[in-house]
């Protein structure tokens, strides 16, 4: 009898391993009922095509674990310890018998539930160019040091005092108050720290102690729909906040609200930092109309562009805020551990209502983050990935300013590992999702996260899924997906040619902004050469030479859009100057004056 299962050549687990676990589920299936012989080793290895001796240790190691038992001169048998005694198999729970189910009408049972959306596909790392957020490649994954950190944490006496664990890892909480809080300038005591299942079961916690029915809550718009679905779940009323780049608007709205839950680092989804001065009137308002603050601290390690601004909790009226972060991105999808810091009395009555659901989060999940912590390797790891989104986030930056300069704007962040993109007017966001799609290109469309209907043309791109040498191809084949939705062309334009382009140009002043709404300043001199300023300090400068040949503009910068060079037809109209693509696409335009008192030569 050929076995069922078939065995995956390329995947990480050994021939050796599959084989045990096929025969494994075969015994457990009944297909392989005990007493049942096994195929000799080299039956087996014949009928699987893989070598004799992989098929023997497999055998070696499945009677060494009592599933097998051996018989002189008769072969190998499955054992009747597995199923033995154990109700559910067989006739004693019908499954030959019962081919659908016959309970309750649930439908009619259960409470209706409010339809998440499912923002990414379950097969995103099939695609090459996935800019999704929180979606990781395992090359960010420390695996070699969390893999050293989880073996110390499963030596003989760690393991013992697993079940003396009734409440959070001292070990962790130690780590966490004495490394990682003090960054964002947070001093906390042992009680008035809590470890959580990540930060989504933190905020429920928070909700649970705060938001009883008729709670007024204000939230982010946009922001993360999870949240309004539990305030909802609670009966709560949603105080809906608008967002703009210094994040959440405080505004007169708060003075009636019970709680506010924000995202100050980074907000969840645009990517904008809460402004100091944006931070010091939430408190201000907190304290005047006695409100309590979530300060879900979203991403509070990636703010490796500009200088960090202290956590909220950390400020003047701090003590009513409750504090809620997690270890890592790159660590929470399999990990799952965030933490909780507010006032010992609170942290109290957190404690108690999280034993009524999970008791603690896994204390060899703790322990073994401890060791991680203690050894070393988060520090090094923050770093590392710090220095990775950095590069990524800028290649980002760089890939859409130099292929999509005046179809798209971005909103300015201080790091963080998204950006917030607008799209041209009259852009179906759906449409390009799946002509991108089409190409590999997998984005964030943005409507989940706003209440009501979203703006037009909004659409999210994230870094921490493809690396930095994947962005700038991801970037062109987006931009070659809204050319096909778009098909945008210029007007009407004369094209300049010969001469004529030759004397626009020569000596001429473009003024423009990038993408994320810096203004820029090109100066093209008469002898060839270009100097180019952006920032509003003209922080930014690069130079680089222009020509013509035949009947276009040709030019190239020592650094800017990659130290490459690039061909354009050129229209004029006006004091507005026009790039146009080979097919005629509007690339790029700017306002065109003069160097100074330079006539056209």
């Amino acid at each position: 009898m050929r076995p069922s299962f078939i065995l995956d050549r390329d995947g990480d687990v050994t021939l050796q391993d599959q084989i045990r676990k096929g025969v494994i589920e075969l015994m457990r299936s009944q297909a392989w009922p005990a007493g049942h012989r096994l195929p000799s080793s080299r039956t087996m290895a014949r009928l699987l095509g893989v070598a004799r001796n992989t098929v023997t240790i497999a055998y070696q190691q499945l009677v060494a674990d009592g599933h097998v038992v051996a018989r002189e001169r008769s072969g190998l048998f499955v054992s009747g310890d597995l199923t033995a005694g154990r109700s559910g198999f067989g006739e004693i729970a019908g499954i030959a018998e019962r081919a659908t189910p016959n309970g309750l009408p649930w439908s009619e049972r259960l409470p209706r539930l409010p339809a998440l959306p499912r923002p990414r596909p379950a097969n995103w790392q099939q695609y090459r160019y996935p800019f999704l957020d929180g979606c990781f490649d395992d090359s960010l994954f420390p695996a070699d040091e969390w893999r050293e950190a989880a073996s110390l944490s499963l030596k003989r006496r760690q393991i013992a005092s697993w079940s003396g664990i009734a409440d959070d890892d001292a070990a962790l909480v130690e780590e966490i108050r004495t490394k990682i809080l003090p960054r964002r300038g947070i001093y906390a005591r042992p009680d008035e720290i809590l470890l959580t299942l990540g930060t989504q079961h933190a905020r429920l916690l928070a909700l649970e102690l705060f938001c009883a029915e008729g709670s007024r809550v204000a939230v982010e718009d946009p922001g993360p729909f999870e949240l309004r679905a539990l305030i909802e779940a609670r009966r709560g009323e949603v105080v809906l906040q608008p967002v703009d780049a210094d994040g959440i608007v405080t505004d007169a709205r708060l003075a009636s609200c019970d709680l506010a839950v924000v995202t100050p680092s980074h907000q969840l989804p645009t990517g904008a930092t809460l402004s100091l001065d944006r931070r010091r009137e939430l408190l201000a308002a907190a304290e005047a109309h006695d409100l309590i603050v979530v300060e879900d601290d979203f991403e509070c390690e990636t703010n490796y562009l500009d200088q960090d601004f202290p956590a909220m909790r950390s400020m003047d009226g701090g003590s009513r805020v409750v504090y809620i972060a997690g270890l890592a991105k790159v660590l929470d999808p399999g990990l799952r551990l965030g933490f909780m810091v507010a006032d010992r009395e609170v942290v109290a009555h957190l404690r108690e209502l999280r034993r009524l659901s999970v008791k603690q989060p896994p204390p060899n999940n703790q322990r073994a983050a401890a060791q991680f912590l203690s050894l070393g390797h988060y520090d090094s790891m923050m770093r590392r990935i710090g220095r990775e989104f950095r590069v990524r986030q800028m290649a980002l930056r760089d890939a859409l300013n130099h292929y999509l300069p005046r179809s798209i704007a971005i909103q300015p962040v201080r790091g963080g590992t998204t950006m917030w993109v607008r799209g041209p007017d009259g852009l179906d966001v759906a449409e390009l999702a799946a002509a991108a799609e089409r190409r590999g290109v997998l984005f964030e469309r943005v409507d989940p996260y706003y209440a009501g209907s979203p703006p037009p043309a909004l659409f999210r791109l994230g870094v921490t899924s493809l690396p930095a040498d994947r962005i700038r191809p991801g970037v062109a084949a987006l931009t070659a997906a809204l050319n096909d939705v778009l098909e945008k062309k210029a007007d009407p334009l004369p094209i300049l040619t010969g001469r004529a382009l030759r004397r626009k140009m020569s000596g001429a002043r473009l003024d423009c902004r990038t993408i994320y709404g810096d203004p820029c300043t090109i100066l093209l001199l008469p002898d060839g050469t270009m100097t180019g300023c952006a920032g509003h300090a003209d922080e930014d400068v690069d130079t680089g030479r222009w020509w013509i040949e035949g009947d276009r503009w040709h030019r190239q910068w020592q650094s800017w859009s990659y130290g490459e060079a690039a061909a354009f037809h050129v229209a004029v109209e006006g004091d507005v100057i026009q790039w146009l693509d080979p097919g005629h696409r509007v690339v790029d335009w700017a306002v065109i004056g003069r160097i100074g008192n330079l006539a056209p030569s």
